[in-house]
């Protein structure tokens, strides 16, 4: 039974959407759930679930990344956890962070990766025009959103959308994806899930 640390920064949808896929013949559990924010809404779905939370907030660090990461791994180590996913997570982790995770870090980015890397993917799918887009689930390497690519969904630009609807039915489609991911890669599966609700 892998354990898995979720990382999240705000709400935490897809982290709660992992927490609870995470039961009965799921080969992982969760194990830690941490947040850079004291206000984030992830620690009371963490704590509604009986999942263990942990608060390191970045802004005391301000300007030296390197102490903020060093102080991150000291507070996640005791939970010994085989996986970290990514869930919504705000902050752009180091090499010397990712170096001992690597092929055991996650994380989900709404664009069908290697589109649109980075920030504000809804709008910039609707500013080329596309005719679908989604999200997808990809391991963790320095370089951003640029790991090998485990799981896609993808969804159809609809004729009025905005960024909002689009990002909405997107949303519903990571909360599906993501721990269909993470099953397989926990049971030592690579083997990238391909979901269509176009």
């Amino acid at each position: 039974m892998k354990r898995v640390a979720l990382f999240a920064s705000g709400g935490g949808s897809n982290a709660e959407a992992l927490m609870a896929a995470m039961e009965g013949d799921f080969p992982a559990r969760a194990r830690l759930v941490f947040t850079n924010d004291a206000t984030a809404g992830v620690l009371e779905k963490a704590e509604a679930r009986g999942v263990p939370t942990e608060v390191l907030d970045h802004k005391p660090f301000k300007g030296d990344r390197a102490a903020f990461e060093a102080e991150l791994q000291r507070v996640i180590a005791p939970y010994e956890a085989d996986i970290l996913c990514l869930a919504g997570f705000m902050r752009v982790l180091t090499a010397g962070f990712l170096a001992p995770w690597e092929g055991r870090m996650l994380n989900i980015h709404p664009s069908l990766l290697p589109k649109y890397r980075g920030l504000h993917t809804h709008q910039r799918a609707l500013d080329a025009g596309d005719a679908e887009h989604g999200c997808s689930v990809h391991e963790v390497i320095p370089e951003l959103d640029a790991g090998p690519i485990l799981g896609q969904a993808r969804v159809s630009v609809q004729p009025g959308d905005d960024a909002a609807t689009l990002a909405a039915r997107v949303l519903v489609q990571e909360h599906k994806l993501y721990p269909a991911v993470l099953r397989r890669f926990a049971a030592g599966d690579r083997t990238p899930v391909i979901l269509d609700a176009t």
